[in-house]
């Protein structure tokens, strides 16, 4: 109830229709709901759910009425409601109490969480006539029935049991990925139940909108990102909470879209960090869809080309099905993969060395040039995006800010990334030698000298800042960075994995997991008649890409990490900001005897800040992170410094 309403004596005690409000804050002590009397002129529009506004203080703040109480004794003289902005019901009970497990999970407040998954409104959309749409199911077989496990969770999902799995799909066995997760939705829209299909980023979402376009009709599902603009969203989120579809897509924020009788949440690529919301409590959709399926009871599938630790977490404590291809037909149906070394001279062969690709790759690249076209990943963008002294090898930093230097392009001068500053006699700071070296080579210049080596071949740049979403099938050299590899229909003939050394070599606890995804990704667009060249070191991450077996890598590195006592095996929290050292401090003991404190790391400032890692394990889970963001809720009615909490972040280490 709200503190600065008027309390009345015990005997004035009166009875109200009262609406129970979440309002419009992310300040951590006003995380709760608030009481407002419902006017007479009101009663008949006021449920749950909808958007009102409501007066706080001194303005008028929008919130959602969660709960209508009738006849409800107070004592205390509420304020009304202001307005109800609009009666088309948006928060449903079932989102709200996953809502409030993810912020439970991840220490935030809950208005963070809802406005994530409620977009913005559109009067005049709430004007329209929506219509319902059936899809059209494309017959034929089901390809999850050749997956080990497949055909009993297909049985699961078609009596309409709850059944949860982790699936690595396996390119090449019937058609592109869209078409797997369709065919394992196909048995739950048969029983004319609903389906959410959750993807990184934009696009994979056309991917798979391109995908039910033609198989399933234009007007089949629902599609919800922020890219689309606010009116077509918002449309689309009003037909899928209406149950207009049966098929509902999207981002990261639609992970808590509310569907009537949702059969099966899909969460595609879920290693991907796009799944990670950007603003705090920066929940994972991959969480969010295990909260809701568990809180819900409904059943789940993630799948992808690859396997995340958090995947293989799942599998191993029996939790979720484990959806693999068998080894005979994983040989079958994926192509060849070979590894190579850097320990090639290349300089005994000049057009090697203009190509940047050992031999082997060169001879396996200039074989699948005769039928289809060769995909090159590079580990950066840009021409030369780091230069190096010739003699001692130190790398060339700018003389004025100590920014690295870089070329921009073929004409270029040695230039500083960050301060622009341009270097036309550059001298090492080191040795003071003039001469330079390319320290890694990015996606523009292998271009160029796969140019020279080919000279009859296209050769076609994708990279981040312009994307190329897809080739004609026939043979030309596409050198992308990773995650904008274009397609190929019938797929790449070869695809060359450049700079594998320099993308291992990152220093980060989830870097080899990140590679290898990066890595299957690629080889998953791949022919099964084709093959996939590995250059660089021999590594664990490769082996596992040498034998197609992301679960094994994933089950390694999940062992790892429970011997040293490291994320996802345990838990994790940071605590950073002015207040951090305070937030610490006040750790009731019994949340200290759950959590390992590791820090502080001090920031200079202005102004000085420091940050503190807790690990800490799933069974204490629910009660630390309770802890944690009661304590900054106390904290923040006390005005004390402001801390940031991130839960299980990605770059912990």
């Amino acid at each position: 109830m709200q503190q600065d309403a008027l309390i009345s004596a015990p005997e004035l005690t009166r009875r109200a229709r009262v609406a129970r409000v979440l309002i419009d804050s992310s300040v951590p002590h006003l995380d709760r709901f608030f009481d407002y009397e419902v006017p007479p002129s009101m009663a008949e529009q006021a449920v749950a759910g909808i958007r009102v506004k409501v007066p706080f203080g001194h303005q008028q703040l929008a919130g959602f009425i969660v709960e209508i109480l009738e006849d409800h004794a107070t004592t205390m003289k509420l304020r009304p409601l202001s307005k109800i902005v609009s009666e088309q019901v948006l928060l449903f009970p079932e989102v709200l109490a996953t809502a409030s497990e993810v912020a439970t999970r991840y220490a935030g407040t809950l208005w963070d969480v809802v406005r994530s998954a409620i977009p913005a409104r559109a009067a005049k959309v709430e004007k329209e006539e929506l219509t319902t749409t059936a899809p059209s199911l494309p017959a034929g077989p089901n390809q999850l029935n050749h997956y080990e496990n497949g055909a009993q969770a297909l049985d699961a999902w078609a009596s309409g049991e709850v059944l949860r799995a982790v699936a690595t799909w396996i390119p090449n066995l019937q058609g592109f990925w869209p078409e797997f997760l369709m065919d394992a939705a196909r048995p739950v829209l048969e029983r004319s139940q609903r389906v959410l299909i959750i993807v990184p980023d934009a696009r994979d979402l056309k991917i798979l909108s391109s995908y039910l376009d033609q198989y399933y009709g234009v007007d089949s599902y629902a599609r919800l990102q922020a890219d689309d603009g606010p009116t077509p969203r918002y449309r689309n989120f009003l037909r899928a909470i209406a149950g207009h579809v049966q098929i509902v897509i999207g981002t990261r924020s639609a992970a808590l879209c509310h569907l009537p009788d949702l059969g099966l949440m899909i969460v595609w690529q879920d290693a991907d960090q796009s799944h990670r919301e950007q603003r705090a409590p920066y929940q994972h959709s991959r969480e969010v869809a295990l909260l809701r399926s568990t809180q819900a009871g409904i059943s789940l599938l993630i799948a992808s080309s690859s396997r995340s630790v958090e995947a293989q977490r799942l599998v191993g404590t029996g939790w979720a099905t484990e959806l693999k291809l068998p080894r005979d037909l994983l040989r079958t149906h994926t192509a060849r993969v070979v590894a190579t070394t850097n320990d090639f001279e290349l300089e005994r062969d000049p057009t090697l060395a203009r190509a940047r690709i050992p031999s082997l790759a060169w001879r396996e690249a200039s074989k699948a040039l005769e039928t289809g076209p060769v995909l090159v990943q590079v580990a950066r963008t840009g021409f030369v995006p780091a230069v190096a002294c010739q003699d001692c090898r130190t790398l060339a930093r700018c003389t004025r800010c100590q920014g690295p230097l870089h070329i921009a392009g073929k004409n270029s001068h040695v230039a500083c990334r960050w301060c622009g500053e341009q270097f036309h006699d550059y001298r090492c700071q080191n040795c003071s030698s003039p001469r330079i070296r390319a320290a890694s080579v990015g996606a523009e210049r292998t271009a160029e000298e796969l140019g020279l080596a080919f000279p009859k071949v296209s050769v076609i740049s994708s990279t981040g800042a312009k994307p190329i979403e897809k080739i004609p099938d026939k043979p030309a050299l596409v050198v992308s960075t990773p995650g904008v590899e274009p397609l190929v229909e019938a797929g790449y003939a070869a695809v060359l994995l450049l700079d594998a050394d320099k993308m291992l070599a990152h220093d980060s606890l989830r870097n080899a997991e990140e590679v290898l995804s990066r890595w299957f990704t690629a080889a998953s667009l791949a022919r099964s008649q084709g093959v996939v060249v590995l250059t660089g070191n021999p590594s664990p991450a490769g082996a596992s890409l040498v034998r197609y077996d992301p679960a094994g890598f994933a089950e390694r590195e999940l062992a790892e990490r429970h011997d040293v006592a490291l994320p996802p095996a345990l838990r994790s929290a940071v605590v950073s900001g002015l207040g951090a050292q305070r937030f610490i401090a006040a750790l009731d003991q019994a949340t200290r005897a759950r959590v390992q404190i590791h820090g502080p790391t001090v920031f200079d400032g202005p102004p000085l800040t420091h940050r503190y890692v807790l690990f800490f394990s799933y069974a204490d889970g629910h009660e630390v992170t309770s802890a944690l963001r009661h304590l900054r809720s106390s904290m923040s009615a006390a005005k004390d410094p402001v801390v940031n909490i991130a839960v299980d972040p990605y770059d912990v280490l």
